[in-house]
């Protein structure tokens, strides 16, 4: 650099290198370059790389309009923005004097064209990560993740290597009506894989071991007094959650010994209520409840 103080850099009586420019500069002087000593020895370097494509690296001097400037013992080497990452990237500055790894992918010093890629690296990185997470998991398999993306119909998952979606219908044994109420970008979860075709891997948060129907039959055997809450209504009936994952049928004819001709007019969405196990079928999953039966065993007690 001109403004550079060369008592800083050499001393009287150092041996050093350089390149003749002028024999005489007009002053009777030889005039040497030493900084262009050096960029032809970048070039050299470079070049070696380049047959050898070897990754080089390399702190970034210049942040451009286009890329990344890049510079190898004082040899020059553009990085393009569409070659610095894997993804577009629209601000490049952070990578300001950054030291960053790439291969040479065109040499031609004549022209000034000295180009550097790092997403090929990038690329080769993570396809050899996805190999190796492909030959360590299994079906049934625990593995952790973290959350990259969550949408409406569910979140993606970064297993170090691929990600795999968990649909919001594996999130719970019970339902899940926003998975961004449930999950945020960057928690850490452990999931069950549940199924992998080709690339693509299915994840739940159904563990079979915290499956509620194990032990449904003891908490909702017939005669039990249960309470729920009322999910979700039709003109025969209201579907009561017991708990996430166990839902049960309250029929019409059973909400109360007066006649109700559908249940929204006399239940709420959401509101609790307490009611007697009429009928438990663990092999279909099934269970029917009656409030009617409660009242009249009240009668009764009276």
């Amino acid at each position: 650099t001109s403004n550079l103080d060369l008592r800083t850099v050499v001393n009287v009586g150092d041996t050093m290198q350089a390149k003749v420019l002028k024999v005489n500069d007009g002053e009777g002087q030889v005039l040497l370059t030493y900084k262009r000593l050096l960029a032809e020895r970048g070039n050299k370097r470079i070049e070696e790389a380049y047959n050898n494509k070897e990754v080089l690296t390399a702190k970034v001097a210049n942040v451009l309009d286009g890329g990344l400037s890049v510079v190898v013992e004082e040899a020059r080497v553009f990085i393009p923005a569409s070659l610095v990452s894997d993804t577009y990237e629209k601000n490049l500055s952070k990578y300001q004097d950054q030291e960053i790894s790439f291969v040479i992918t065109e040499f031609n010093p004549r022209k000034r064209r000295i180009i550097g890629d790092r997403k090929q690296l990038i690329l080769a990185e993570k396809a050899q990560k996805q190999k190796e997470l492909f030959e360590k998991i299994n079906i049934g398999d625990t593995v952790e993740g973290r959350v990259k993306n969550v949408t409406d119909f569910g979140a993606f998952i970064d297993l170090g290597g691929a990600d795999g979606l968990l649909h919001i219908s594996e999130m719970s044994w019970g339902r899940v009506e926003n998975p961004k109420k449930v999950l945020k970008v960057g928690d850490t979860l452990k999931v069950l894989i549940k199924d992998i075709q080709g690339e693509k891997i299915a994840l739940s948060l159904k563990f079979p071991e915290t499956n509620p129907w194990l032990t449904a039959a003891d908490k909702y055997a017939v005669g039990n007094v249960v309470e729920g809450k009322v999910a979700r209504m039709t003109d025969f009936g209201a579907f009561v959650e017991l708990e996430p994952g166990v839902d049960a049928l309250l029929h019409v004819s059973q909400i109360s010994r007066d006649h109700v001709d559908k249940p929204s007019d006399v239940l709420s969405y959401g509101q609790t209520i307490t009611a007697k196990v009429v009928d438990f079928n663990e092999e279909s999953q099934k269970i029917s409840l009656s409030m009617k039966a409660l009242d009249a065993k009240e009668e009764t007690e009276e």
